[in-house]
């Protein structure tokens, strides 16, 4: 799925353009559309280039976001640690309270 564009759809912009443009202009407008594709996504890795060329001059570090989530996760496994006894007591406790009461129903 393009876009959350179903095959139908698809379908139906093709028969469109192949109408408003005609067949044989499609492979020239196929061939517009992937230059300017790739103008935009070599744009783009140059500035991730030079964004990360200028991060290590600076000594400034770019992979900040991924030690903080490291960290949260350590964290979040830590608490799992401690809740874990504490969640097996208030089961037991509540087997023990509603224990009496299932049995005699």
């Amino acid at each position: 799925m393009l876009l959350f564009i179903s095959g139908a759809e698809i379908f139906v912009i093709l028969v469109i353009v192949v109408m408003l443009f005609g067949a044989d202009k499609l492979p020239e407008i196929a061939r517009g559309l992937g230059k300017g594709m790739r103008q935009v996504k070599d744009a783009t890795n140059d500035i991730k280039r030079e964004i990360k060329n200028s991060a290590e001059k600076h000594d400034i570090d770019i992979d900040i976001a991924s030690k903080v989530r490291n960290e949260v996760n350590k964290v979040t496994d830590n608490i799992e640690d401690y809740s874990k006894p504490v969640k097996k007591i208030k089961d037991n406790v509540i087997d023990e309270i509603t224990g009496p009461i299932k049995r005699t129903k």
